[in-house]
């Protein structure tokens, strides 16, 4: 059987975590492949800490592209890739998700006629505010080969028409958090990390959530008026808003919320397990309390998910953002929990069933 070379893309943590599998089977296999990281994700706890975690080897190139706006990043990173690709000469390019290195290396690869494939095609939260709305949604349409995680992703794209061939594959995160669990238990315990018997584990860094003041401010009220006490492991993003809004010292001053530095992932991992309950914006998340080793209930702070399996699954409770009413429903959704189905994002194969299809196509 054919085995294709290929050009696999990442930029953020999210990606290092949801592309580790594919890695490791490529690597597995003996399969050609070249690993371009972007560096959209600066801070070292974010990416070479990550690395680490997941028993990868360091990228191939990094472009270091940093911070700055969307519009900066996504032309550094096309510029950069498009240049690695003339390079390399691959079979396929491959990307996760929907960051701004997604969409740059979507276009870089149609431009030089190189066949794109996106794993986990077909997630809509049809909210435009979000920037990754609309990379997820232009990367679809520009890829070959489409891998959606669950029937109602593949649904999606069938409903819009794409020009690329459509696989359920489930979602990598699984494949990830099923082999990366085992490891996070033997490693650390509650009393070297110093965790309270009973806490909330929160994540906060969607632009819609931490850019605008008055609706950052607001939904620190909200997390302040909880009984639960709160572990918050900071996005340097959010460190850096609450830092210009002048909420920092309110937060760090607070018996309630005790913010930490980023962690490693399997160092996350633990904190995941061991948290009574997950309070979050991020959509990886929402994946990722599904899996048969978790299976912990999350409350989303949004006005929509594109992640609606989580939610039929039981796992995932979409609460909004208004101060007045996220508390309450946190609340209700702790008081009278829906039973948590099995997780609806695969069993952990999808990695191998992404490479077997890449190697069947491109014989």
């Amino acid at each position: 059987m054919a085995e294709p070379d290929i050009f696999v893309v990442i930029g953020t943590r999210p990606e290092i975590i949801k592309m580790a599998p594919i890695i490791h089977e490529c690597r597995k296999r003996g399969t050609p492949h070249y690993v371009l990281h972007t560096g959209q994700h600066y801070s070292r706890k974010m990416s070479q800490e990550f690395f680490k975690d997941l028993d990868l080897a360091a990228p191939d190139k990094n472009l270091n592209i940093g911070s700055g706006s969307h519009s900066t990043q996504t032309a550094k990173a096309l510029v950069g890739i498009e240049k690695e690709l003339i390079q390399e000469k691959p079979d396929v390019v491959l990307v996760q998700g929907d960051t701004n290195a997604v969409l740059s290396a979507a276009l870089a690869a149609v431009k030089l006629n190189i066949p794109v494939a996106h794993v986990e095609a077909g997630l809509r939260s049809y909210d435009v505010r979000m920037p990754e709305e609309h990379n997820r949604r232009l990367t679809d349409h520009a890829s070959a080969y489409l891998f959606a995680p669950t029937e109602n992703s593949k649904r999606i794209l069938e409903d819009e028409s794409v020009w690329g061939e459509i696989f359920v594959t489930g979602n990598t995160v699984i494949d990830t958090l099923e082999s990366r669990i085992p490891i996070a238990q033997k490693r650390f315990s509650n009393s070297d990390m110093n965790l309270p018997d009973e806490f909330a584990l929160l994540t906060l860094h969607r632009a819609e959530n931490v850019d605008d003041k008055e609706i950052l401010s607001g939904i620190i009220e909200g997390l302040l008026r909880l009984e639960t006490p709160i572990i918050f492991p900071a996005h340097p993003r959010t460190i850096s808003r609450l830092r210009a809004f002048d909420m920092l010292l309110k937060l760090e001053d607070s018996p309630k919320i005790r913010i930490i530095e980023p962690v490693g992932y399997l160092q996350f991992l633990y904190l995941m397990e061991e948290a009574s309950f997950i309070i979050t914006d991020s959509g990886g998340l929402q994946e990722e309390v599904t899996a048969p080793s978790l299976n912990k209930q999350a409350f989303v702070l949004r006005t929509s998910t594109e992640r609606p399996e989580a939610v039929n699954s039981g796992h995932v409770m979409v609460v909004g953002i208004d101060k007045d009413v996220f508390p309450k429903r946190i609340k209700k959704g702790l008081d009278n929990p829906k039973k948590r189905r099995s997780c609806p994002y695969g069993d952990g194969t999808a990695a191998i069933k992404i490479l077997d299809i890449l190697e069947k196509k491109q014989k």
